[in-house]
């Protein structure tokens, strides 16, 4: 599965105006604009900052878990274990970009893109939520 693994991280590096770095952990974090988007730690741990309510709703679709370390925050952990899960990484990590993006760039077509991403509804509006609140 390191080729999967490969191929995710640079998929996600490739994405407008990401940055890739070396977590201070260990492992490979993703950044826009200088707010993190996640990190992939060695061995398949990947840790993702949402909003409390999309990671409420994360949790609640069985999706992802509470962090680790931090479960009061909006911070989810999720365990790559088979090939399928580095999709699931990839949609999870590709919500927390349209999320930093959104916040910053508000006439980005955050609607259309999140409805694409493979995702329960009650993820989808509770990201929508979120950002409706901000507007």
């Amino acid at each position: 599965m390191s080729a999967g693994y490969a191929a995710l991280e640079q998929e996600i590096a490739a994405w407008e105006g990401v940055q890739a770095t070396t977590h201070r952990f260990g492992g490979i974090e993703f950044q826009w604009g200088g707010v993190e988007i996640g990190h992939i730690h060695r061995g398949g741990m990947t840790d993702i900052p949402f909003t409390r309510r999309v990671r409420e709703a994360l949790v609640a679709a069985q999706i992802t878990e509470l962090h680790h370390l931090l479960p009061e925050t909006g911070w989810i952990t999720f365990y790559i274990r088979t090939p399928q899960d580095l999709e699931t990484v990839r949609t999870l990590m590709r919500l927390s970009y349209l999320q930093k993006r959104r916040r910053r760039m508000p006439h980005d077509d955050f609607v259309t893109e999140l409805a694409s991403l493979a995702l329960p509804e009650t993820v989808k509006q509770a990201a929508q939520g979120h950002i409706e609140k901000e507007e």
